[in-house]
């Protein structure tokens, strides 16, 4: 299982080379399901994992001069302050057990991995039904709409802080809608911003009592960072809208999985 493990982490980093997303949707369950990690402590690895894996594809689109520093600033910002708050102070505050419904108790772990299923579930119908967006000009000077794109970069820095998700799949939409960005250059972008607010929340996780294992973390995140090598090639001879279909109908098969899981074979 262990061997299993790993090499799903390099689909974890392929999934991040291709699409700009997807990495911590994948993470979180491969650590809970296949690594027997426990899914509080799960969400701290998967900020470490995707967010040092990230790096790595933004550093990249950086060097390709696909990464908008302005828009990672004013993106980032309020993401970073909403993620590391919310590992900080919100998840230690939440009590074990949240409430009953009749035998079934419903504990802080299970209900992160539902909420985790729900974010699965929206993320893939986006994915699988993607909206009409027109061809935007790359070199046409952007607008930026300056109050929803902070109050977006907060929502998802909450997100990512509750369930340990990059939240690429909320970002990469949002850049090109609200900041009039290009497919590619949004994707790169993304990656920054996911870098940043993940590994930030991450040490918000290193202030607690947790211990944790670095050589798991280590191994995997070299097995991802490899993936997104690989991935970032395979993006430049699959068709995008294609292969985020497919990912869509993946990811939405998962989170039913994870629900049916959680709520009736614990």
């Amino acid at each position: 299982m262990e061997i299993l493990g790993y090499v799903l982490a390099v689909v974890v980093g392929i999934s991040l080379g291709l699409i700009g997303s997807g990495g911590s949707i994948l993470t979180v369950p491969i650590l809970v399901y296949v690594m027997g990690v426990n899914p509080v402590l799960a969400t701290a690895y998967s900020l470490f994992i995707v967010g040092s894996t990230a790096l790595v594809g933004g550093v990249q689109s950086a060097m390709q001069k696909r990464v908008d520093f302005k828009t990672v600033l004013i993106f980032g910002i309020p993401s970073i302050a909403a993620v590391y708050a919310t590992r900080m102070w919100l998840v230690p505050f939440i009590p074990d057990e949240l409430f009953s419904i009749g035998s079934l108790v419903i504990t802080k772990s299970i209900a992160l991995m539902l909420l985790f299923a729900v974010v699965m579930i929206l993320a893939s119908v986006s994915m699988i039904r993607p909206g009409k967006q027109k061809e935007i000009d790359e070199n046409a000077p952007r607008v930026y709409n300056y109050p929803m794109i902070l109050l977006e970069g907060a929502v998802v820095g909450l997100l990512t802080g509750l369930v340990g998700a990059g939240g690429g799949f909320l970002i990469i939409p949002a850049l090109v809608l609200l900041a009039r960005m290009p497919m590619k250059l949004a994707v790169g972008t993304s990656l920054f911003i996911i870098a940043a607010k993940s590994l930030i929340g991450f040490i918000g996780d290193l202030q607690g009592s947790e211990v944790l294992d670095w050589k798991l973390l280590g191994i995997f995140t070299a097995f991802a960072v490899g993936g997104i090598f690989i991935g970032i090639i395979l993006s430049k001879k699959i068709p995008g809208q294609k292969l985020k279909k497919g990912f869509g109908w993946f990811v939405l098969v998962m989170g039913i999985y994870i629900i049916i899981k959680e709520l009736f074979f614990k």
